[in-house]
């Protein structure tokens, strides 16, 4: 005999209650981290110029620099490679309006490069330019 009060077992209950609750701490937090970058651009009006290009060209002087570090002034090679050398070629060559188009070996060394800087300065060339070659798209 089983002498014990029945008592009805009671139905599952479904509580949306707390999934509601963590779906709003969700829909905050995707809120606060939300990168807005629409309301931060600058919409920058730039001016438009529409000229020919120009046919004269200024005074340049081109100074090459080798993969080993040679120097070479307008295809002409000079002796020595130091910035006293360069000085001397650049010095008689350079005037106001000079420009000086550094184009140097992708494998050159950079003290190459900065002695060729140092030898302009020492000469009085103000406006001086690098010589790059356009990357190439790769193929596939």
């Amino acid at each position: 005999m089983n002498f014990r009060p029945s008592t009805p077992t009671p139905e599952p209950e479904i509580n949306l209650v707390p999934f509601i609750d963590v779906l709003l701490v969700v829909l905050i937090f995707l809120m606060l981290t939300t990168t807005w970058s629409r309301l931060t651009e600058i919409h920058l009006n730039l001016p438009v110029a529409d000229a020919s290009a120009s046919s004269q060209r200024p005074r340049q002087i081109v100074l090459t620099i080798t993969s080993r570090g040679d120097y070479a002034v307008n295809k002409s090679p000079i002796g020595g490679s130091s910035v006293a050398a360069l000085v001397a070629v650049l010095t008689p060559l350079a005037q106001q309006d000079t420009m000086l188009v550094i184009s140097a070996d992708a494998s050159a060394a950079h003290q190459s490069v900065i002695n060729a800087l140092e030898a302009a300065r020492r000469s009085g060339l103000s406006k001086i330019s690098f010589a790059a070659q356009a990357a190439q798209a790769p193929s596939f």
